[in-house]
C-alpha cells in the first residue's frame, strides 16, 4: 500500500514520505495454529470471518507447511465464509475460497455487523480471525447474539522496532515542514502519539495538527480516532480507497494551503 499511495502523490504533483508506523508480528504458535487449522478442516465451525487478507494469507501458508491446504480449502467451502473487505475477499478467492458473504463499503466492523444482520446466529460456532488487535464491538454484537464464538488472532500489530521514524516525523511536524499527514490505519496514528508521549510531546504535537497540518482520513474508522484527540479531518473520501484519497487530498491542497517550502511540492507524509 505505501508504495502505491507514495506513487499516486508523485503523479498529482505531491512529494510524499512514507514513515512505517507498524508491524505485524505473528503470534500464533505453530501449535495453536495446527488446533484451529484440525478444526477447519473438519468444518467444525459453521461460520468463518476474516477481518483481514493477512489473516487469510497466514492462515494458508501455515496449512501450505502442513500439507493441508487442499483440505483446508474443502472444509472452508462446506463452512459459510465471511469478509470484511475487498483485501481479505481478493486473498480468500486467490486461495479458492470466495466468501459468501461481504460488507459493504466503506468496510467497517459496522457495515459488517449489519451484513450478518440477516443470518441466525444463536447456538451457531462462530469462528472471528480478527486483525491486528480485537473487534471488540464486533465480538461483542456476536456474544449478544448469542452465537457460539471463538476469537483467533494470527498477528498482532505493534510498534516499529526502530521507531526513528516516527521520532523524526515528530520533530518535522512541529517545525511545520509537513502541509498534509494521511492516516490510513487508525493504529497508525494511536502510534504516533505514542512516540510523541515518549518524547513529551504528545500536545505540542496534537496542537500543531490542529493548526498547522492538512490531515486525511482514509475512512471512517481513522476518522473517529482523529476527531477523539480533538484533530479535525481536512479530508475523507466517499470510497475508502486510495485513488480518490489522493485525488481529493491533492485538489484540497492546491485550493487551501500554501507549501511548508514555499514553491516547492506539496509534502505529504503517510
Amino acid at each position: 500500500m505505501s508504495r502505491e499511495l507514495s506513487r499516486l502523490v508523485e503523479k498529482h504533483g505531491g512529494n510524499p514520505s512514507c514513515v512505517p508506523a507498524l508491524r505485524e508480528e505473528p503470534v500464533s504458535s505453530a501449535e495453536a495454529t495446527l488446533e484451529v487449522l484440525e478444526a477447519l478442516v473438519q468444518t467444525r465451525h459453521e461460520i468463518v470471518i476474516f477481518m483481514t487478507g493477512v489473516a487469510a494469507s497466514l492462515l494458508f501458508e501455515a496449512a501450505e507447511s502442513a500439507g493441508r491446504r487442499q483440505e483446508l480449502v474443502l472444509g472452508l467451502q462446506r463452512a459459510l465464509v465471511v469478509a470484511r473487505g475487498p483485501k481479505p475477499t481478493a486473498a480468500l478467492r486467490g486461495f479458492g475460497v470466495p466468501p459468501s458473504l461481504t460488507a459493504r463499503e466503506p468496510f467497517t466492523s459496522a457495515e459488517l455487523i449489519d451484513a450478518l444482520s440477516g443470518l441466525p446466529l444463536e447456538g451457531r460456532r462462530v469462528l472471528l480471525f480478527h486483525y491486528g488487535e480485537r473487534s471488540a464491538t464486533l465480538a461483542e454484537t456476536l456474544r449478544a447474539r448469542r452465537a457460539l464464538l471463538e476469537e483467533r488472532w494470527l498477528y498482532r500489530w505493534l510498534l516499529p522496532e526502530d521507531t526513528r521514524g516516527l521520532e523524526r516525523l515528530v520533530t518535522r511536524l512541529l517545525a511545520g515542514e509537513v502541509d498534509a499527514l494521511v492516516i490510513t490505519c487508525q493504529v497508525q496514528f494511536r502510534h504516533l502519539l505514542e512516540v510523541a508521549r515518549r518524547l513529551s510531546l504528545r500536545e505540542p504535537l496534537l496542537e500543531a495538527l490542529r493548526r498547522d497540518v492538512v490531515v486525511a482520513a482514509m475512512g471512517p474508522t481513522c476518522h473517529a480516532i482523529l476527531q477523539l484527540h480533538g484533530v479535525p479531518v481536512d479530508v475523507m473520501p466517499d470510497q475508502p480507497k486510495m485513488g480518490p484519497l489522493v485525488r481529493s487530498l491533492m485538489l484540497h491542497l492546491e485550493h487551501t494551503h500554501v507549501p511548508a517550502a514555499g514553491p516547492a511540492a506539496q509534502s505529504v507524509v503517510h
